[in-house]
C-alpha cells in the first residue's frame, strides 16, 4: 500500500508540473489528465480515499479546461464513489456537479440516475427532506426521458418520504396518482392493490374515518378488482376499529394480516402511529369516564 501511495503521489506531481509548465494548452491538459488518472487509481489501491477523491476533483477540473463536460461529470462520479468510503456529504458535493454537468449535455437519464443516488445517500443519513428533494427531482427527469418505471420508483419513495413526515395529502396524491397509471399497463396493474395500500395506511394516519370510507370507494371504482383483495379487506378492518376506537381489534388485524403478508418496516411505522393515536384517545375517554 505505501508503495501505491508513493506512486500515487508521484504521479499527481509529474501532473502539476504538467499544468504549470510550458506547453500547448491542450496537450498539457491531456497529458497531466492522464498522470492525474493514474494517481487516483494508485491512491484508490492503497485505500487512501481522500487523495483519490480530490485527485478525480483535479481530473474533472482538466476536463472542463479541454471542454469535454462528458468526461468531467464522470471524474466528479469517480470522486463522489471514493469520497462515499468517508464523506457522505463530499461525496453529494461531487454527485451535485455531475447531475449539473450532465443536464448540461442534455443527459437526462444520466443526470436523473446521480439524482437518485444523492437521494439515497440523504436517505443513509435520515435526512429525510433532502432525500424526498433528491428523489422528487429524478422522477421528473426519468418522466422527461419517458423512463416510467423508473419514474414510478422514484415518486414511490416521495410518497414514503412525505408520509415519514407528515405530510400525508402528498403521499396519497402520489400513490393514487401511481395506481391510475399502473392500471393502463398490464405489467403493472398487479402493483395496483400494494400502491392502494399505502394510499390507504396514510389516509389512517390522517384519522378522518369518513375520509377513508370515500377512498375505499373510490379504489373500487379505480380497480374493479381491489374489493375482493386482502388489501381492501384489512384496510376496512383498520377502519372500522379506528369508528369503534377498539385498540384490540385494531392490533389483531394487523397480526392476521402480517401473518400472511408480511409487512415492511415504513408500514409498521406508520400503523403504530395509527395506533397510538388510537390508545391516546381511548385513555383520554377512559379518564372523562
Amino acid at each position: 500500500m505505501g508503495d501505491q501511495m508513493a506512486k500515487g503521489e508521484d504521479y499527481e506531481k509529474k501532473a502539476e508540473k504538467k499544468i504549470n509548465g510550458w506547453g500547448l494548452f491542450g496537450s498539457k491538459y491531456e497529458d497531466a489528465a492522464d498522470l492525474y488518472d493514474k494517481a487516483a487509481n494508485c491512491y484508490k489501491l492503497a485505500k487512501s480515499w481522500d487523495k483519490a477523491g480530490a485527485v478525480y476533483i483535479k481530473l474533472a477540473n482538466c476536463h472542463m479546461k479541454l471542454d469535454s463536460k462528458h468526461e468531467a461529470a464522470s471524474a466528479y462520479v469517480d470522486a463522489s464513489n471514493s469520497y462515499k468510503k468517508i464523506s457522505a456529504q463530499e461525496a453529494i458535493t461531487c454527485l451535485n456537479q455531475a447531475v449539473n454537468l450532465f443536464m448540461e449535455i442534455g443527459r437526462l437519464n444520466m443526470a436523473a440516475r446521480y439524482c437518485k443516488e444523492i437521494g439515497e445517500l440523504y436517505e443513509l443519513e435520515q435526512n429525510f427532506e433532502q432525500s424526498m428533494n433528491y428523489f422528487e427531482r429524478s422522477a421528473d427527469l426519468f418522466q422527461s426521458e419517458e423512463a416510467t418505471t423508473s419514474a414510478n420508483q422514484c415518486k414511490q419513495k416521495v410518497a414514503q418520504f412525505a408520509a415519514q413526515l407528515d405530510q400525508y395529502p402528498k403521499a396519497i396524491a402520489i400513490f393514487e396518482e401511481i395506481a391510475r397509471q399502473s392500471m393502463n399497463s398490464n405489467l403493472l396493474k398487479y402493483s395496483v392493490k400494494g400502491i392502494l395500500l399505502n394510499a390507504g395506511i396514510c389516509q389512517l394516519c390522517r384519522g378522518d374515518v369518513v375520509a377513508i370510507s370515500n377512498s375505499l370507494e373510490r379504489y373500487e371504482e379505480l380497480d374493479p378488482t381491489f374489493s375482493g383483495t386482502r388489501e381492501y379487506k384489512f384496510l376496512a378492518d383498520l377502519a372500522a376499529s379506528i369508528d369503534e376506537e377498539d385498540v384490540d381489534r385494531f392490533t389483531n388485524a394487523i397480526k392476521e394480516f402480517d401473518s400472511m403478508t408480511r409487512l415492511d418496516a415504513w408500514k409498521t411505522t406508520l400503523l403504530l402511529k395509527v395506533k397510538n393515536a388510537l390508545k391516546a384517545k381511548e385513555e383520554e375517554e377512559d379518564d372523562l369516564t
